[in-house]
């Protein structure tokens, strides 16, 4: 029986592993948009040209935030960074794996915190910002799956950790 189960395993594995000559190329992304009938690449010379460093890539194009601080929505933020963001991203300016948070929301608009937290790979393709942290970071930020609520639970949080009241 050991055998069998023995043999079994080795053939699926081997068999997973095996010729790829044979897949379609259907992740094929051209690398120039020279070629006849083939749309641009994603980070084009015309996407950064439009591309607004003051709000990113996202559907949020006005956050209301408060002249002072919800304290709900801060600790409900808090919540999700222990969970979602403490692995990778500490509360002072020092790098862990990403940046740190500290000064994030007076470096940056609340809309662009809202659509890099809720929609962070068509960001860093093309903010040259992100581009330049990620030669450092070495690490692309994973889409979290976040909620709009989660998002803007989350900035209330780094407007805490940046000091407002």
């Amino acid at each position: 029986m050991y055998k069998l189960t023995f043999f079994v395993v080795a053939f699926v594995m081997l068999t997973s592993c095996g010729d790829k000559k044979n897949k379609p190329e259907e992740d094929f992304t051209p690398t120039t948009s020279s070629d006849e009938g083939m749309a641009a690449p994603e980070g084009s010379a015309a996407d950064a040209a439009t591309y607004d460093p003051n709000r990113g890539i996202g559907k949020h194009t006005s956050v209301d935030l408060g002249a002072k601080l919800d304290e709900a929505m801060a600790a409900e933020g808090e919540k999700i960074q222990s969970v979602k963001c403490s692995s990778c991203h500490k509360l002072t300016d020092e790098k862990l794996v990403g940046p740190g948070w500290k000064g994030v929301t007076q470096r940056q608009k609340p809309e662009w915190i809202m659509n890099f937290i809720t929609n962070p790979d068509p960001m860093i393709d093309k903010d040259p910002k992100l581009q330049a942290q990620l030669e450092l970071c070495l690490v692309r930020m994973p889409n979290q799956a976040l909620t709009d609520t989660d998002a803007r639970n989350l900035l209330e949080y780094m407007r805490k950790n940046d000091g407002v009241k």
